[in-house]
């Protein structure tokens, strides 16, 4: 059973509307609110089935009337004071939150059963939830408020989550108040006393670091070590407690503690299992909300006595969520222990390791606990999950390029029966897997075959997906290449075709493949890798790079020129480029994108565009470049795109899988990113996205709206053409393409 207090996520008032109940139900996710008065008397409960059972007796349906309707009058409840074990009585398989009420009835607290996360601050902490990473300053201060606050900066810097600080009051926590000067302590008690003499921080002066943390918008913990430091804690407002190794078995103090009804940080260091135990039953008895954290308390733990296997049993003993507090040498025990399923980790930090103290001595540096923090970060990202292994976006493109498929070896009809001799294993990966010969064999032609055609999923199925014409009210078109652009004319009617290049293709003699105009319109898509491995760069610091990109473009600019007769509707043909921008290992901060941007229009002031028109194409956060993951900065903030477009005079191809992708990673808007990018849009690639890096889905298969996509588009952009941009649509006679069309035509 968990007690909490944090009640404010749970409470709607009676005269709330039954939608804004079912807002806070989604938010807390707790599947039920309790209705209150203004006074905050408890008046009611509605959970989920209860708005569902509501719901299915409703003629007509209004979710504006006051909640306190259909609210449960019915419920049990509890008095704060009551014993725990009578409170956990009134659990059941039906009943998982029982409300706390004071004498007057008003709603005090929550008693749950030990579900979901412990809230802190604003982070909460669970199974699912990112590392909560404390920078325990503890004393590392050494008593100057000014170093405390420097501290803190370089913890902000840093990327922690948490700055910690110990208060104690040594006249009543040390059995001599805290005489430093006592001849009769032992050696080890009597160093400790006369540090902790010297290097402590008034409470004032503790309450002003505080106060600096939430400026700073880091949240500050502090440990007390006894209950005067409680008490002058619990006036100050800490949203949490630390709970020290050293009172782990100080049942009297964990008492007080747990009566706050404030989450607790507890570490378990010095501490034996029946010990560990034996707190965990007396913080359930009270209620408690607690985390244990797995800990050596030696000054520096050798490696050999971490035991970081110990976190699953701890898990496993304490019902609740586990972390680790290190002393060891190094970054790297911390980072394994987020790999073993620690939610919290706490590391000293100092900004000198050989002040005087003997924390300092096992503390990190800003620079290492910077350095800490983004394996964390990086291992929480590669950790991922047990369920089915699915193949990623990037082993998709490898496997496509690297592996093998099945290809037949001969002319064949429809109807004619394929059989094992027919079929071969060549690469690249593009059609059927090798694996799938078996289902083959014996299965009669859907279609034609020529000597050396791959063999694709759709050939073990009945239906075959077949071209048609297709009616939108934008112009609209395919991509194509030049050894199948006649081909696809045959089976469709586009208004415009797409060219997509690659820099092979800027070596042809385009009047081997063009021998007469087309009434069509005209896109060009650059290539973004050029000969040499050059990835085309039009932002890159490196002047020569830049320089080299430009060239590049410059080249592409004068094919298109050069095409551009052979298209009857092409007036200035757009050119969608990925402009670049793109950096490797993380990227670049907002403060840095500015001169990104400055450099981009630096290059294309640098070019001849007359007859054609540059389009750059917006982003997503995380780009497959040919297999390979990198980090993408420019065209993929709204804002930034809308603004750039609007002083500039330049327009977009709006990809609607990359902008997406980039509002799925910052937590943006869709809808807003259409609002602001579409008025600037000359072009689109429409296509699904998944997560933050499954670009170029089928339409229907990833996480877009599209009826509410097409009603955006209609509004903010209605003259833009649009492409299918569906990967690797092409395959199968662009078998991809005609699916994404026959699908979008119902919206658009």
């Amino acid at each position: 059973m968990l007690i909490d207090r944090n009640i404010t996520k749970y409470i709607v008032f009676a005269e709330d509307s039954i939608l804004n109940a079912l807002r806070k139900i989604s938010d807390n996710k707790s599947r039920v609110i309790f209705s209150v008065t203004e006074s905050g008397v408890l008046e009611g409960i509605m959970t989920d089935g209860d708005f569902r059972r509501w719901l299915v007796n409703q003629i007509t349906i209004d979710l504006n009337q006051s909640v306190t309707n259909i609210t449960n009058k019915n419920f049990k409840f509890a008095f704060f004071q009551d014993d725990p074990e009578k409170i956990e009585s009134y659990f059941s398989e039906q009943i998982e939150f029982v409300p706390l009420l004071d004498k007057n009835h008003h709603l005090v607290a929550i008693a749950r059963k030990r579900l979901g996360g412990i809230q802190i601050g604003k982070f909460n902490i669970d199974s699912e939830s990112p590392t909560f990473i404390i920078a325990e300053i503890g004393n590392n201060h050494n008593g100057n408020l000014e170093l405390a606050k420097t501290l803190i900066d370089q913890a902000v810097a840093a990327g922690a989550n948490c700055a910690k600080f110990q208060l104690r009051d040594l006249s009543s926590l040390y059995h001599n108040a805290g005489n430093a000067n006592d001849a009769s302590e032992d050696l080890g008690s009597q160093y400790t006393l006369d540090l902790l003499s010297r290097f402590q921080l008034t409470p004032g002066e503790m309450f002003a670091a505080f106060d600096y943390c939430k400026k700073q918008n880091i949240l500050p913990l502090c440990t007390p070590w006894d209950h005067s430091s409680l008490s002058l804690l619990e006036k100050y407002g800490m949203p949490a407690y630390k709970v020290a190794s050293a009172d782990l078995t100080n049942h009297d103090l964990l008492r007080v503690l747990a009566k706050t009804g404030k989450p607790l940080i507890c570490s378990t260091g010095m501490s034996t299992e029946v010990e560990i135990i034996e707190t965990v039953r007396f913080l359930k008895r009270l209620g408690a909300m607690y985390i244990l954290l797995h800990c050596n308390s030696t000054y520096p733990a050798p490696f050999k006595d971490v035991n970081l296997a110990y976190l699953e049993r701890l898990k496993e003993l304490g019902d609740c969520p586990v972390g680790y507090s290190g002393h060891e040498r190094d970054i790297n025990v911390a980072i394994a222990a987020v790999a073993k399923g620690a939610k919290v980790i706490e590391k000293h930090f100092t900004l000198d390791k050989s002040m005087e103290g003997n924390d300092h001595k096992v503390s990190l540096l800003p620079e290492e606990f910077k350095v800490m923090v983004q394996g964390i970060r990086q291992v929480e990202q590669a950790l991922g999950n047990s369920g089915e292994r699915r193949l990623t976006q990037g082993e998709l493109i490898n496997r496509e390029t690297l592996a093998k498929s099945l290809v037949i070896n001969c002319d064949l009809q429809p109807g004619q029966m394929i059989t094992e001799e027919m079929l071969e294993v060549k690469s690249p990966g593009k059609g059927l897997q090798p694996n799938r010969k078996a289902e083959l064999i014996g299965l009669r032609a859907k279609r034609s075959f020529k000597a050396g055609d791959f063999l694709f999923a759709s050939d073990l199925v009945e239906q075959q997906v077949q071209a048609g014409n297709y009616k939108f009210k934008r112009p609209w078109g395919i991509p194509v290449r030049y050894h199948d652009f006649k081909t696809i004319l045959t089976k469709s009617n586009p208004d415009l075709l797409e060219f997509h290049l690659s820099y092979k293709d800027l070596e042809q003699d385009i009047n081997q493949y063009f021998d007469q105009p087309y009434d069509l319109d005209l896109v060009v898509h650059s290539p973004e890798l050029f000969a040499g491995d050059h990835l085309l760069d039009l932002c890159s610091t490196d002047q020569e790079y830049r320089q080299h990109s430009i060239r590049e473009l410059q080249r592409v600019i004068d094919l298109t020129r050069s095409l551009k007769p052979f298209f009857k509707k092409a007036s200035r043909p757009g050119i969608v480029t990925n402009i670049g921008g793109f950096t490797i290992d993380a990227p670049l901060p907002l403060s840095k994108r500015s001169g990104l941007y400055e450099l981009l229009l630096k290059s294309l002031s640098a070019l001849d565009m007359e007859g054609v028109e540059i389009i750059p194409q917006t982003m997503p956060p995380f780009p497959w470049h040919f297999g390979g993951q990198r980090y993408h900065n420019l065209l993929i903030d709204p804002q930034d795109t809308a603004e750039f477009c609007r002083q500039h005079g330049y327009r977009v191809c709006l990809d609607t899988s990359h902008s997406k992708l980039a509002c799925n990673h910052h937590k943006l808007s869709f809808k807003e990113f259409i609002e602001q990018v579409g008025p600037y849009s000359a072009h689109l690639h429409i296509a699904d996205a998944e997560d933050v890096d499954g670009e170029g889905l089928q339409i229907g298969e990833g996480d877009i709206d599209f009826p509410a996509l097409a009603e955006n588009l209609e509004k903010t952009a209605p003259q833009a053409s649009f492409i299918p941009e569906i990967w690797q649509g092409h395959k199968n006679e662009a078998e991809g393409f005609w699916i994404a069309l026959g699908r979008l035509e119902q919206w658009f």
